[in-house]
């Protein structure tokens, strides 16, 4: 290995002293450079870039999150605007039922009909044994003459195999249970609440109608069509 010339004449006896002198210069200037590289100051806007970077990942999250909310206002706004609509028409639809339903009963070229039930709705209410109906009564046979008298209802049911009929006073629970007065030109709507008792499987409604004038008038839907969304007379 070759050294430097000054320790190649230490080697072949040189001055000693210059070469420790050396060998000194060469350990401090070593040293030296060590401490530089480790205590060398930073550039002087070192801070000044660490501030701004941090300010701008503060924007960007900022931003992120303000988007965010955005996009959800912007799907609510949306889904809310898509149920307005699908309200707005089915209200349109109802209204246009509404039309042709009073056109048929009330206009010149509608069919003649007498005392009927145009369309019987059970609901069920909080008490699973509770009902309530809706009954819409109409007639044009005699157009302006007022159509007056009373309703009940009865129900035939299963109840261990067998088939039996309820009363009136047995879903109203109670006996001599007032009926529901009617009185209407071209159509109403009577409206009450019955009971089932417990451990039946209703099948079918009766709707009586007892005029004050004329004879009864009886007409039958189905449980299943009764208690539909849209129940109409059968």
């Amino acid at each position: 290995m070759d050294l430097p010339p000054p320790l190649q004449r230490l080697r072949h006896g040189g001055h000693p002293r210059v070469a420790l002198t050396l060998l000194v210069a060469a350990a401090l200037l070593l040293g030296l450079w060590g401490a530089w590289r480790s205590f060398a100051p930073t550039p002087a806007n070192a801070r000044e870039r660490l501030a701004l970077q941090a300010r701008r990942i503060e924007a960007l999250e900022q931003e992120n999150a303000t988007l965010a909310r955005s996009d959800q206002i912007s799907r609510q706004a949306n889904a809310d605007l898509q149920e307005a609509l699908a309200e707005r028409d089915e209200e349109i639809a109802g209204l246009r039922a509404d039309i042709a339903f009073y056109e048929r009963f009330v206009g010149a070229t509608g069919q003649r009909r007498g005392l009927s039930v145009h369309a019987l709705k059970l609901l069920p209410q909080r008490d699973p044994q509770l009902w309530h109906f809706v009954a819409t009564l109409t007639q044009n046979l005699n157009r302006g003459a007022v159509s007056s008298g009373r309703l009940q209802l009865a129900l035939e049911v299963t109840d261990g195999g067998s088939m039996r009929r309820l009363d009136w006073t047995v879903l109203r629970q109670q006996a001599g249970a007032a009926d529901i007065a009617y009185s209407f030109r071209y159509f109403q709507q009577v409206e009450g609440d019955i009971v089932l008792p417990r451990g039946v499987r209703p099948v079918r409604v009766v709707v009586r109608l007892l005029p004050a004038s004329g004879p009864p008038v009886e007409q039958s839907f189905t449980w299943s069509a009764a208690t539909a969304a849209d129940a109409a007379g059968g």
